[in-house]
């Protein structure tokens, strides 16, 4: 592992290729649009627009690091349901001609701001993820061909349709449900004369954690049945996934600060937790198992908590994960599978480093 100062998080952009040459093979009538919030280090980024995959973003900061690397915006899909008005009108400068809408109120800063754009509306899916994701944004079949008619009648294009099945989502039917939802409101839209050109079946395409999951080549199986069922015409389809090209080439390196016994119990205070590199730990309810391992690599493992530096009592990664009998102040533990919502979601909360990233394979 390349030496620095932890916490850190070390990438290896190989492992990235790997991702995504593995789910294009499991998907391949399908454009990957990466989504950049998941992790937007310049270099993870600029490994992916190498290998020829697009982007989405959830505002103009996120837009800007992609130009910077060349990103055209006219590639890019806005697919944040509600955007900051400045973002709107910065982004249709730029050239992004591509939003998602689930309201009246976006349709109103659209036409406003983005006059002529191609919207796609955000269809309510079921929660099948096991990182908490949907509820917030999205509308029935009903609300959605509403307000695409509205949107045509304002003079946008009624572009597309969009879901989101939820993050690390394990079950393949989950898009089946999803995708059959889409394929009627393209039928409701048929009898208004809209025929809408895109379909995006968002992201919530599992990584490799503790719990096992399916197949990438399962899921997309399962996905290319549906659309193959459901769909009453051919459409432009996109996917935008995050976790699932990113999230195994990451590992969180930290460094032991504290080891105490408590009621029985064995704990392990790292330099990071959840408020400075792992909130996925505490925004699950600390459901999401990263594998993990330790410097010591003894033979016989026990039972750790493993918490964070912070004072505040959630702050905690894991509960009974494996680790050296014999670990102590200064070793090393490793977090494994935390290419993905780490350091973008990463603070200062009690003056804590936040981590640095390193990039561990050669970069192309």
């Amino acid at each position: 592992m390349t030496a620095a100062s932890t916490p850190y998080l070390a990438m290896d952009l190989d492992a990235v290729s790997h991702s995504y040459g593995v789910l294009t093979g499991a998907l391949p009538e399908v454009t990957l649009h990466y989504a950049v919030k998941c992790n937007p280090d310049p270099r993870v980024l600029g490994r992916l627009a190498e290998l020829g995959c697009r982007f989405e973003i959830a505002s103009v900061p996120e837009l800007e690091l992609l130009r910077e690397l060349g990103v055209e915006p006219g590639e890019v899909l806005f697919s944040n349901p509600v955007k900051t008005p400045a973002h709107v009108r910065a982004a249709h400068a730029a050239g992004l001609w591509r939003y998602a809408f689930d309201s009246v109120a976006e349709l109103d800063k659209i036409t406003a701001f983005a006059p002529g754009a191609a919207v796609y509306v955000r269809l309510s899916t079921a929660n099948s993820g096991e990182v908490p994701s949907e509820g917030k944004f999205g509308v029935d079949v009903d609300s959605a061909a509403r307000l695409l008619r509205d949107a045509a009648d304002r003079g946008l294009d009624p572009y597309g349709v969009t879901f989101h099945v939820g993050s690390q989502s394990v079950d393949p039917l989950a898009w089946d449900t999803a995708i059959d939802s889409s394929a009627r409101l393209m039928n409701r839209l048929l009898e208004h004369g809209i025929r809408v050109k895109l379909l995006d079946i968002g992201g919530g395409f599992p990584a490799a954690y503790v719990r096992s999951t399916p197949q990438t080549e399962r899921i997309g199986k399962h996905i290319r049945a549906a659309l193959e069922r459901y769909l009453p015409y051919p459409v432009e389809l996109v996917a935008e996934p995050g976790r699932a090209l990113v999230a195994e080439a990451g590992t969180m390196v930290a460094t032991v600060i504290g080891v105490a016994e408590r009621h029985g119990q064995r704990w392990v205070h790292l330099d990071v937790g959840a408020f400075n590199g792992m909130m996925e730990a505490l925004e699950t309810g600390n459901r999401l198992r990263y594998p993990v391992s330790d410097s010591r690599r003894s033979a016989t493992l026990v039972p750790h908590h493993i918490t964070g530096p912070t004072c505040d009592s959630q702050d905690t990664v894991l509960y009974n994960a494996p680790l050296s009998d014999t670990l102590t102040v200064g070793d090393l533990v490793y977090i494994h599978s935390a290419g993905a919502y780490t350091t973008s979601y990463a603070s200062r909360f009690n003056g804590f480093d936040l981590p640095a990233t390193v990039i561990t394979g050669p970069p192309k």
